[in-house]
């Protein structure tokens, strides 16, 4: 997910916070899926260590796409690779009724893993034309793990169920507009339109718990990059130069304006400024500096405001300097995505009945970003949850001391597999067998 909230006072939100929605008991159902499960985990495990030690990057995951197709096609689907170029779509039809799309993402990011598990990642891979570090630093590896286990489950209790279930798995889900590529491919044209559409994302909150909302559950996403041109020379001659670096300086702390001044302080609105790169030796000013940056809103006033502060900032600070006009490119990324109301009072019933308190349901959206909100727009009902991933006694601690959690998009960002594995498979297949179930 592109950036969720790393912070610890969001893993402790997810204990603190909940309403109580009423379903069926569901003992039998979770039963049945546990006992599912049980025959299986091991090999879940080991796939999922083994997809989470070779990380791809997205577009790159030829290695994990394969796998999970062949997994698929052991167990029944009829597998289409190459979908919006690397993604795959596995179908399973079993009788009349509605179309059910579980989907996953298959990249990772572009990071080295600190994380110290023995199957920790020590691929690299090439983007932008350098060789980086590759880490499933987000939680993507645990998505597929429990994606694979739910498609197990889901067959073998076929006889509890009708109709057809497609499993996507999504590209570049990190920035790189994977579901856009699958959609532009035909994804709904060439398949079934789903009649109902399902994903999760694994987060720093205590394993065993799953979180939703109805509504808007996360952020829209928008990506920038800005070129300021100068002067170069030696660095102990600056008077001879136009300084790109102080510009670089000067901008991302000037921006954060458009923030604290411009930006109604009741909205939500993040500009954040995640690359620098110029120059490569100390005593060198360069001709040029490059920042890369991401801006989360969620209402369209709001981002328009921001869009235009970024802009507006980066001319100023080129004009202060007398550069240059800087080169400024806005990238459109993600949209909110949109949580189907009955769909998620449906489901979310589904949930609480299951988990009880651990089923919490959300006060406001989340700061991520993600493009599974391409599929909503595409016209499919959705129910997106979270699920959390750490050990509630390290949380605990973690507390009581004060103590940030590694979170998504941290180098030491671990989920505990079994439990969390665990959680994802037995929710996502409740809340499909649930829209599923024979009339």
């Amino acid at each position: 997910m592109t950036s969720m909230r790393h912070s610890l006072g969001l893993a402790a939100a997810w204990l603190a916070i909940g309403l109580p929605v009423h379903a069926a008991d569901l003992g039998s159902s979770k039963a049945a899926i546990d006992r599912s499960l049980d025959a299986q985990y091991s090999r879940i495990e080991a796939l999922y260590k083994d997809i989470h030690a070779h990380p791809e990057l997205g577009f790159q995951e030829t290695r994990t796409a394969a796998k999970l197709a062949a997994e698929l096609k052991t167990l029944g689907f009829e597998v289409t690779e190459g979908v919006g170029k690397t993604g795959i779509v596995g179908l399973y039809r079993n009788g009349p009724g509605p179309t059910v799309m579980v989907r996953t993402e298959l990249d990772a990011l572009p990071l080295a893993e600190n994380t110290g598990l023995p199957y920790a990642s020590k691929m690299k891979q090439m983007l932008r034309g350098a060789e980086t570090p590759v880490m499933h630093a987000c939680g993507h590896d645990i998505h597929m793990a429990a994606w694979l286990a739910v498609a197990k489950v889901l067959l073998d209790l076929k006889d509890q169920w009708s109709g057809t279930l497609m499993f996507v798995g999504q590209p570049a889900e990190e920035g790189g507009g994977g579901a856009k590529a699958m959609v532009a491919d035909g994804l709904f044209k060439r398949f079934p339109k789903p009649d109902y559409g399902f994903a999760l994302h694994v987060g720093p909150g205590p394993y065993g718990y799953v979180t939703y909302k109805a509504g808007v559950i996360n952020s829209t996403s928008d990506g920038f990059s800005i070129i300021f041109n100068g002067k170069g020379g030696h660095g102990s001659r600056p008077h001879t130069t136009i300084d790109p670096v102080m510009m670089a300086g000067r901008f991302i702390v000037d921006v954060q304006s458009v923030i604290s001044r411009e930006k109604d302080s009741a909205r939500f609105g993040v500009v954040t400024v995640g690359s620098v790169n110029a120059g490569n030796a100390g005593n060198v000013i360069p001709d040029s500096a490059t920042l890369r940056g991401t801006i989360r809103s969620y209402d369209e006033q709001t981002r328009s405001k921001m869009i235009d502060g970024v802009q507006r900032t980066a001319r100023a600070v080129a004009m202060m300097s007398a550069a240059p006009e800087p080169e400024i490119k806005v990238t459109a990324g993600a949209k909110a995505v949109v949580n189907d109301d009955a769909l998620t009072a449906r489901s979310g019933g589904v949930l609480k009945a299951a988990f009880g308190d651990k089923a919490r349901q959300l006060p406001e959206p989340g700061s991520a970003s993600e493009d599974y909100s391409e599929f909503v727009i595409a016209g499919v009902p959705s129910f997106y949850f979270g699920i959390g991933g750490l050990d509630p006694k390290v949380l605990a601690q973690a507390r009581a001391s004060g103590t940030p959690v590694p979170g998504n998009h941290s180098p030491e960002f671990a989920p505990v597999p079994e439990p969390t594995i665990r959680a994802g498979a037995q929710a996502m297949s409740l809340v499909v067998l649930d829209v599923l179930q024979k009339k």
